[in-house]
Formats: structure tokens, C-alpha cells, sequence
């Protein structure tokens, strides 16, 4: 048995202060790290000490509730502690003005009415013309809205009807322990959603899309490897985001 697993044994058996210190030394990396991604969508004004704050909260929750016996790895697990802290303390605040909020559904809607017109996921030109906008102020309201992009697990997805119970976004990701065939049900057809639409997304929004989740590559890197800017980037990030969101809601709203 290795010395970390004997320090989370230490601790959940005798609630040790000096064990549960050391283990938030040792994930510390963990706030560090997921600070870094979502600052980088955010704009200058929001302060990245109150984010770690609160990150270290999310750590210390996981610390606290994380069940060892399950097996489970406890990096992912914090890692959605950490970061469900931070974006409910951004979503509090309340730091996106109404009106990008605004701009963000109305592209939601053009995605969403187009797709369903065309059958296919709509082009940048459809889309500017849908809008009756040039491609310069439809690239320029991309990055306007790429903080809308940063999705809390506690958002509440659209009504869907005073009859419906709520559902938030948490409530679609798949549940380890679970073995509610419902619920596997429920998680198996928003991943089977989520994966045809991004196999439909052009090549490069496909790219950044994979590069930034899958390969957890920072803009900056991705704007390296595809050799443009870092805000193009953004731009092409945000804009495979509201799709893919688009798609889920239409789906949910059925």
C-alpha cells in the first residue's frame, strides 16, 4: 500500500487534522490547474485569487466526502467538486451582463432553426444571414459570449413545462455507482447526442473541441498547434459549445 493511500486511511478513520492538511497539500495542483483553464475565458476584472479561494473549498469538500472504498479515482472526482465550486461562485455574482446572456441564446435559436431546416449543422454564412449580420460582428459576438460557454453542473437546463421536474446539467452525467437503468438511460442518450453532433462539427471546431477537452490543452496551445490566434480560438471554441448546447436542448425540449 503506498503512502497516500495510508493518508487517506488515516484519515477517514480517525478524521486525523494533520492527515486531511497533508492530503489538501498533496491535490493542491488540482485548484491550480482548473484555475488556469477557466480563467482563461473569463474577462480581466474577475480576480483569480477569489477563484482559487473558492476552489479550496471545492477541494476541501471532496477531501471531506470523498468514499474511498468506491474505488473511484480521486482526482476526477475533485475535479468536479473544485470546479462546480468556482463556476456556482461565478454564477452568484452574476458577472455576465444580461444582454451577452441574450446574444448567446439568440445564436442558440439560429443553430437550433437552421439545423432543423437544413437537417445538418449550419454554416458560418447561413448563420450571418439568418442574423442579417456580417461575418466581422458575428465573430466579433462569438467572443463576446465565450464566458455563456462556461456551463455550471448546477444550471438548470429551459423549463420544459410547469408539469416538468427540473433538470440540471449535473443531471445528465453518468453516475458511477449508479444502477438506475432510468438514469443510465437518460446519460447513455445525451452521450450518444453529444458525440453525433460533435462528429458532425467542422473539421477544425471537431479539432479545438478535442484538443481543449479531451487533450486539456489551453487555448494559447491550441492556438500554437493550429497556428492562429489565441482569440480565433476562443472564437471557434465558443462556437462548437453553443451548438453542441443548441442540439441538447433541442433534444430536451422535444
Amino acid at each position: 500500500m503506498s503512502s497516500l493511500e495510508n493518508l487517506w486511511r488515516e484519515y477517514k478513520e480517525t478524521d486525523s487534522k494533520i492527515a486531511k492538511d497533508k492530503l489538501l497539500a498533496e491535490y493542491a495542483h488540482l485548484v491550480k490547474y482548473i484555475v488556469n483553464r477557466i480563467a482563461v475565458n473569463l474577462p480581466g476584472s474577475v480576480d483569480r485569487d477569489d477563484l482559487t479561494s473558492t476552489g479550496i473549498m471545492g477541494l476541501i469538500k471532496a477531501v471531506e466526502t470523498f468514499e474511498l472504498e468506491r474505488g473511484f479515482k480521486f482526482e476526477t472526482y475533485a475535479g468536479h467538486k473544485i470546479r462546480g465550486a468556482i463556476l456556482d461562485e461565478l454564477r452568484s455574482l452574476d458577472w455576465v451582463p444580461r444582454s451577452v446572456r441574450q446574444k448567446s441564446k439568440d445564436i442558440q435559436r439560429v443553430y437550433a432553426k437552421l439545423e432543423n431546416e437544413l437537417g445538418r449543422i449550419p454554416y458560418d454564412d447561413e448563420v450571418c444571414e439568418e442574423m442579417g449580420i456580417s461575418m466581422k460582428e458575428y465573430e466579433e459576438i462569438l467572443s463576446e459570449v465565450t464566458p455563456t460557454t462556461i456551463i455550471s453542473l448546477e444550471e438548470a437546463m429551459p423549463d420544459r413545462g410547469s408539469d416538468s421536474k427540473e433538470l440540471r446539467i449535473i443531471d445528465t452525467i453518468e453516475d458511477p455507482g449508479s444502477d438506475n437503468p432510468l438514469k443510465e438511460l437518460g446519460f447513455t442518450e445525451v452521450k450518444n447526442i453529444l458525440k453525433d453532433t460533435i462528429a458532425n462539427l467542422p473539421e477544425k471546431e471537431k479539432l479545438v473541441v478535442a484538443l481543449y477537452h479531451y487533450e486539456e490543452l489551453t487555448l494559447k496551445e491550441i492556438g500554437v498547434v493550429l497556428d492562429i490566434t489565441e482569440s480565433r480560438v476562443s472564437q471557434i471554441h465558443s462556437k462548437a459549445i453553443l451548438k453542441l448546447r443548441s442540439k441538447l436542448l433541442q433534444k430536451i425540449n422535444a
